[in-house]
């Protein structure tokens, strides 16, 4: 086969437009052309319930779902190298359990091809920058029970604390009930200079570095700014993922430039593993 860039798979709710242009821009930049990471996503219906609050799903039946299966199929024929399930939202409330048992089912349908969570990748990247007590920045459409959830997942993962607040839309979005905001069009109008903007409004106290958890909240534009204004980590669930995804490729894989500090890590061991944890 020769030497060639990594290949990451990406799952991705059915009307979420921001894992798969983010991902795709942090690749390719700063990269030289040879060594540029392709990008392939597939889609899936998201499960949450018309006009109703998502709380989570069984791993083995979200997994089982057809629009996951034909997905992990798909891209497991391509020839991905992983694959990342960018939805943050089902590891939230399944805890590192949900992560264990959608992965080892997922693979049974990818053709062998490893696959995580964004989650996972959120976590490891936490580790990874020593972030310990960050200030948790939730897209505008999670609402208190998503709250709960994730700060519970991330004080499985080792986080010491986190300061949760939530970026506003405005008041034009007062009269849709937050957990519709994202079908309703919210996905489009967050913008990195308000995320920016928010993020220097509410950092201060005891925190020691930044986290954005939503795959679909567009924010990958404010890091460096962000890095460089508040001198702390700043992470994304989409760069958590593209990291990941290239740490733990089997082909070698220098890190992209320009889209944080987690990307000027040197990358840790191979997943030879085979299950997506990280593990050497």
């Amino acid at each position: 086969m020769g030497e060639r860039p990594a290949r990451l798979g990406i799952l991705v709710v059915h009307n979420d437009p921001v894992p798969e242009t983010e991902i795709r821009d942090m690749a390719v930049r700063g990269a030289p052309e040879a060594e540029r990471a392709s990008v392939h996503a597939a889609r899936f219906e998201c499960p949450r319930p018309q006009d109703g609050e998502y709380v989570g799903s069984a791993a083995r039946a979200l997994a089982d779902s057809p629009d996951v299966r034909r997905g992990l199929d798909h891209l497991g024929q391509l020839g991905a190298d992983n694959i990342c399930l960018c939805f943050g939202s089902s590891s939230f409330f399944g805890g590192t359990a949900f992560d264990a048992e959608f992965v080892a089912r997922a693979r049974e349908h990818s053709g062998g091809v490893p696959v995580f969570t964004a989650a996972v990748a959120i976590a490891e990247a936490l580790r990874a920058t020593g972030v310990r007590r960050p200030l948790v920045v939730m897209p505008p459409w999670f609402t208190p029970p998503t709250f709960a959830a994730t700060e519970k997942y991330l004080a499985e993962g080792g986080v010491e604390g986190v300061r949760i607040v939530q970026f506003e839309l405005g008041p034009e979005w007062s009269g849709v009930e937050r957990y519709n905001a994202f079908d309703e069009g919210a996905r489009w109008v967050v913008r990195p200079d308000d995320v920016r903007t928010q993020v220097l409004a509410a950092f201060g106290g005891d925190v020691d570095g930044v986290l954005i958890p939503g795959s679909g909240m567009r924010a990958q534009g404010a890091v460096a700014a962000l890095e460089r204004e508040l001198d702390v980590p700043v992470i994304t669930a989409n760069q958590a993922a593209l990291w990941f995804g290239l740490r733990t490729s089997p082909v070698g894989q220098g890190m992209p430039t320009g889209s944080g500090r987690l990307f000027e890590l040197l990358p840790a061991p191979r997943d030879t593993a085979g299950d997506g944890s990280g593990r050497p």
